[in-house]
């Protein structure tokens, strides 16, 4: 196998070629964690936002990426679990637990996903993420999360898979 050699790099992605493969890695983080949350309400916490790659909006688990803040290189995934979390839907977790990880897309990057729930929550703010981010929370009742998510196809928005793998472990901890 040869070594690696730089395509291009932006400032936040790198394409890189090794033999007769291309792949995109991270230049800003170490990896990102996906967070799986019941309200004390029992409704699933989803986030919608425009994905410019797409040019449409998403549907999808509260997420975000690790090691991208000046400062914080090193922060644990249950940190920037929690941080993503508040940020994005604006409750603040109690504890986080691992579920699993994987790679998302392995043909086309080297990241990989952490998958967190979240348990006890209490509700901080709105949410809606940073200022660089336009983000929509809902909070979908679990018994109409499948329903509901549907509805948003038909509606034009894509709906991310990992979605599915969250209701996995839900089901798979009842």
């Amino acid at each position: 196998m040869s070594a690696d050699r730089t395509l291009f790099e932006g400032e936040f992605v790198r394409l890189k070629r090794r033999d007769h493969w291309e792949y995109v890695e991270r230049v800003n983080a170490r990896g990102a964690v996906i967070i799986v949350a019941l309200t004390p309400a029992n409704e699933l916490l989803l986030v919608e936002q425009p994905r410019f790659p797409l040019q449409a909006n998403v549907i999808e688990l509260p997420a975000g990426l690790v090691g991208d803040i000046e400062g914080a290189e090193d922060e644990p995934l249950e940190i920037a679990g929690a941080r993503e979390l508040e940020e994005e839907t604006g409750y603040r977790p109690a504890r986080l637990e691992f579920l699993t990880a994987g790679p998302p897309s392995a043909g086309l990057a080297n990241e990989v996903i952490s998958f967190y729930r979240a348990f006890d929550l209490t509700r901080i703010d709105a949410g809606g993420g940073d200022d660089s981010e336009d983000i929509i929370p809902h909070a979908v009742p679990l018994a109409q999360v499948e329903v509901w998510l549907a509805e948003q196809q038909r509606a034009g928005k894509y709906v991310d898979p990992k979605i599915f793998t969250g209701l996995y472990f839900l089901q798979a901890d009842r």
